[in-house]
């Protein structure tokens, strides 16, 4: 795809919703990061459901391990792979307080370190709690970003790099926000609302799923 019409996409987007974010719930980095790490193979309905009770319940590193893992299970049960969410979640806490005195560090190296945190959740917490202009690769992303023809790859590195090429760097801040909001509620995976959606004139694909707007 040009690059003329690449940023005649993200100025649409931008046009729509100038100020995109994450619909995860979070009042700190820590809840955020603590949210992300559930989100993996989750809704984000599901984890806010869960955040809502478990955050003035504990929603500090030590909080979370005063708390244990048996009551943490019980916060988090209704989301999928939580036995080893849990794991994770609390062994996050104490590297946290061990390594970092309590903060959510705000490196890429520092944050994989972390477990349960993958490139792509480091991505969310760089760009959405520290401003980094990264894009966070989702299925949303990757699904939209090779249907679209903006950035296609065969896997989520692949279209994460293509991403950076293609898209203009005023658009670099917010590019993943807008593109799993499309993905996630107009271009969706099985049953695109190409009818709805205001990239449509500039698709390559626009149509081709039968126009469903329902």
């Amino acid at each position: 795809m040009n690059p003329r019409t690449i940023r005649a996409m993200f100025k649409r987007l931008r046009a729509v919703d100038p100020a995109p974010t994450t619909e995860l719930r979070y009042e700190s980095t820590f809840e955020l990061l603590i949210a992300v790490i559930l989100s993996a193979q989750a809704t984000d309905v599901s984890v806010n459901l869960a955040t809502a009770k478990l955050y003035p319940v504990a929603n500090t590193p030590q909080a979370l391990l005063d708390l244990g893992k048996a009551r943490l299970k019980r916060h988090i049960k209704t989301i999928g792979l939580y036995n080893t969410k849990a794991d994770n979640i609390l062994k996050t806490c104490r590297l946290i307080l061990d390594r970092h005195g309590g903060q959510v560090p705000d490196t890429r190296e520092q944050l994989e370190a972390l477990p349960g945190v993958g490139r792509k959740t480091a991505n969310v917490i760089l760009n959405t709690a520290f401003g980094q202009p990264l894009i966070a690769v989702d299925t949303h992303v990757f699904r939209v970003s090779n249907r679209t023809r903006i950035a296609p790859g065969k896997d989520a590195l692949a279209v994460e790099r293509a991403l950076h090429k293609a898209v203009p760097d005023e658009f670099k801040q917010h590019a993943h926000h807008w593109l799993i909001l499309l993905g996630r509620h107009t271009c969706t995976a099985r049953k695109p609302k190409c009818p709805e959606c205001p990239l449509r004139d500039l698709c390559p694909c626009a149509d081709s799923f039968g126009g469903s707007s329902a």
